[in-house]
């Protein structure tokens, strides 16, 4: 079904008062423009990634090397868009280029730790 604003209505799922700008964990979903299924098509109730998707893909697993303070997590790339889950730990994160060759230990990292000891 093609998507329609008329039928499809979607209410705010984000927190009263939350401020989104901060260091946290996010799920994220990006749309294709018209929701067009432009990354690839379901095939056997599979998704086969086109060039575009794989293009997508790739992008999302090198975000961590752009900025020292971001992490990749779970991700899923569908037709028409793409979820995924970021770690940001650190507000106002440099890009490559800017940053030192010393990486502080992430805090995804350190919530691991914490799993693992506990």
């Amino acid at each position: 079904m093609k998507f329609d604003p008329e039928i499809h209505h979607r209410r705010s799922i984000r927190l009263n008062g939350y401020d989104y700008a901060r260091a946290g964990v996010y799920f994220v979903t990006i749309c294709a423009q018209n929701r067009e299924c432009v990354f690839g098509n379901i095939i056997d109730g599979e998704i086969v990634l086109n060039e575009a998707g794989r293009m997508v893909q790739t992008v999302w697993m090198a975000l961590p090397g752009r900025s020292p303070d971001v992490e990749t997590d779970a991700f899923v790339t569908m037709p028409n868009h793409f979820h995924g889950i970021i770690w940001i730990t650190t507000v106002g994160a440099p890009l490559v280029g800017a940053q030192t060759n010393e990486r502080p230990i992430s805090l995804k990292m350190q919530k691991r730790k914490l799993m693992v000891i506990s």
